[in-house]
């Protein structure tokens, strides 16, 4: 479905991707994991065609994406930090996303979103007046409102705590099933990364350390610096681990 094929990324002699080459399958929900600086947001920022690569293509159901505008590549993303409009409320904020759509969602369409993410009783009310989390949920809601083919996710829930992040990881989850949309979220959280997808693409220094399931990443490292990397999670995140492994 999306084939990333070398992709290369240079800041003047630096390389942040060398050679970054993987499938992602139709319904895959993949967790990009890594250190700060390994170029896992770049990676995403190619994806959506704000970035440019240097070298490589991007192909979406076979058709090279690589010169894409973004705004055509039927990709969407949320935002770390939301990324919404003060001056709209919340259904405004929702609806300019399609604004432009060629074949804009439904009503009904886009009801069964706001109901999905929880905003019925929030959606008429300015920005200012929501939490983080009601935020977030404005932001998922608008990304999945355009119908994308590919939902970008950039540190998504890493601004929530306790039970309003708990909530937004489980709104996402279960979006990305009943809608049966592909997903690649960036974080820097290794329990996220495990837990939440069905692949992780571990970075680290622009070139990939490991692409495979969470128990796989867990259990058959294929370097020392992802045995290293995961393994001060499995001390302090045993219970949703050991969930994991028993999933396999």
């Amino acid at each position: 479905m999306l084939e990333i094929k070398n992709i290369t990324k240079r800041y003047d002699d630096k390389t942040i991707l060398n050679n970054i080459s993987l499938n992602i399958e139709e319904n895959d929900f993949v967790s990009i994991l890594g250190p700060s600086g390994c170029g896992k947001t770049t990676l995403l920022k190619i994806l959506l065609g704000i970035e440019t690569s240097c070298e490589g293509e991007l192909l979406l159901n076979k058709k090279n994406i690589i010169h894409t505008k973004p705004n055509e590549r039927q990709f969407s993303i949320a935002f770390q930090n939301y990324a919404l409009f003060p001056h709209l409320n919340a259904m405004e904020n929702i609806r300019y996303g399609i604004k432009n759509q060629k074949q804009p969602i439904g009503e009904e369409e886009l009801n069964n979103i706001i109901q999905m993410m929880d905003l019925k009783e929030h959606i008429n009310k300015p920005i200012s007046s929501l939490s983080g989390g009601q935020k977030q949920r404005v932001s998922l809601a608008r990304a999945l409102a355009i119908k994308p083919k590919v939902l970008l996710l950039d540190e998504p829930i890493s601004a929530l705590d306790g039970m309003v992040k708990e909530k937004v990881k489980n709104l996402i989850m279960a979006s990305a099933k009943k809608l049966g949309i592909t997903i690649v979220m960036v974080t820097h959280d290794p329990e996220e990364a495990l837990t939440m997808g069905n692949k992780v693409l571990i970075l680290n220094g622009g070139h990939i350390e490991q692409f495979d399931t969470p128990a796989n990443i867990i259990k058959k490292p294929k370097s020392e610096f992802v045995e290293k990397f995961i393994n001060n999670l499995l001390i302090l995140k045993f219970n949703n681990i050991k969930e994991v492994l028993d999933a396999e």
